[in-house]
């Protein structure tokens, strides 16, 4: 009875209630953004890279039959050394083995001291018969207008005849002195002329566009266009050779010049290059024979010209048959050499197929010109990747420049 009367007075408390509000809404929300700013930054597709391709091409593999095989050298068709017209010292050579010059571009230039007094003299000589001839008309105008004075005098019988005959013969002898002063004023142009263009002479130009591939004098030396001075005098300033004009001069054995015809296709090859086949074609055959050596010359053109082609370089060129049988040779394609990347003493290419990169490793049989020929790795039609960046990766997504 007690008991309940003591659970009866017990005071119950209410469950505590925190007043703090609640963290977790706000944690979710920063997740979320987390969550989306991680799939914008890590799951996007990244930007594709733009590059430039070309197509594998691909080639025959029947090749005409060779008829004759000879060798010679490279030659330049257009080589001058460049020389002044007249023996003077060198007071500026602007040249430089290897350097590229245009036409009419300076390469030198001569000491002009003397030629440049002479100028002036000449000038100066110019300056004072054209003062004379003017001084020449003025008198002239002047004896004209006293002889027609005299005349008008003698007609109104108010002066003599012998003045009037002297009046003429002043007017006359003007008239012949002007002409005279005349001349003396066109032979002091005329020499001016000549110390011009002595001036210019100082001055020594290229030819013609082409490669420095000599330098033959220094500032200080004495250069004369013939050999002078016990060979202390220099006979020119430099050699330019035009290297579009190279060619290839070949003696051909003339028990065999009945194979050889004018526009015959021919394969070179350099002695520096023995992999390079370079495409040529016959120019013309010299209608002479060497006595001695029982050869006759034939001149052979590229059809395209390459800075790896040089003067004097040692060839060896395969006469091909026109329209006649063919051998098998060796098939394949052809791509850019700046398409091909080395790693590791291996070649390998990098194509695009459907927008991505595929790295393929390639096998090579020798150059033709600019591009390279491939025996595997590349089928005809491919697009070959052309200058690809370092960090460029199989899988890459990438796309064609103006897409």
């Amino acid at each position: 009875m007690n008991t309940n009367k003591l659970d009866q007075l017990r005071i119950e408390r209410e469950p505590e209630v925190d007043s703090k509000p609640s963290r977790w809404p706000l944690l979710i929300l920063i997740a979320a953004v987390l969550a989306a700013s991680g799939y914008w930054f890590f799951l996007k597709p990244p930007e594709a890279i733009e590059v430039s391709t070309a197509l594998a091409r691909e080639i025959s593999s029947q090749t005409a039959s060779t008829v004759l095989n000879a060798s010679g050298y490279v030659t330049a068709r257009r080589q001058a050394t460049v020389s002044s017209k007249f023996t003077g010292k060198v007071v500026e050579v602007l040249i430089e083995e290897g350097m590229q010059v245009e036409a009419g571009q300076v390469l030198a230039r001569l000491d002009d001291s003397n030629v440049a007094a002479s100028y002036a003299l000449a000038e100066a000589q110019l300056g004072s018969a054209e003062s004379s001839l003017k001084e020449t008309m003025a008198l002239l105008v002047e004896a004209e207008a006293i002889y027609k004075r005299t005349k008008n005098l003698v007609d109104r019988q108010l002066a003599s005849e012998a003045e009037m005959d002297r009046a003429r013969a002043g007017s006359d002898s003007l008239a012949a002195q002007l002409e005279r002063k005349q001349a003396d004023v066109l032979v002091a142009k005329k020499q001016l002329d000549i110390y011009r263009q002595q001036l210019e002479d100082t001055i020594i130009r290229a030819p013609f566009t082409g490669i420095v591939v000599a330098k033959n004098a220094q500032p200080g030396e004495m250069i004369s266009p013939v050999s002078a001075g016990g060979g202390f005098t220099r006979t020119g300033i430099g050699t330019i050779v035009d290297m579009d004009s190279l060619e290839i001069e070949i003696d051909v054995n003339e028990a065999y010049i009945n194979r050889v015809k004018p526009g015959q296709k021919i394969v070179a090859t350099l002695d520096a290059y023995p992999d390079w086949s370079i495409p040529c074609h016959v120019i013309a055959i010299i209608p002479t024979a060497d006595r001695q050596r029982a050869t006759v010359e034939v001149r052979v053109a590229f059809d395209e010209q390459d800075s790896r082609i040089l003067p004097d370089m040692g060839v060896k060129v395969a006469f091909q048959e026109e329209g006649g049988s063919t051998t098998p040779g060796r098939a394949g394609v052809l791509i850019p050499q700046s398409a091909i990347s080395d790693s590791d003493g291996k070649q390998y290419v990098f194509l695009l197929v459907n927008g991505l990169v595929e790295r393929r490793a390639i096998a090579t049989a020798g150059e033709r010109g600019k591009e390279m020929l491939v025996t595997s790795g590349v089928s005809g039609g491919d697009k070959v990747i052309l200058d690809a960046p370092s960090s460029l990766e199989a899988g890459t997504r990438v796309k064609e420049k103006g897409e």
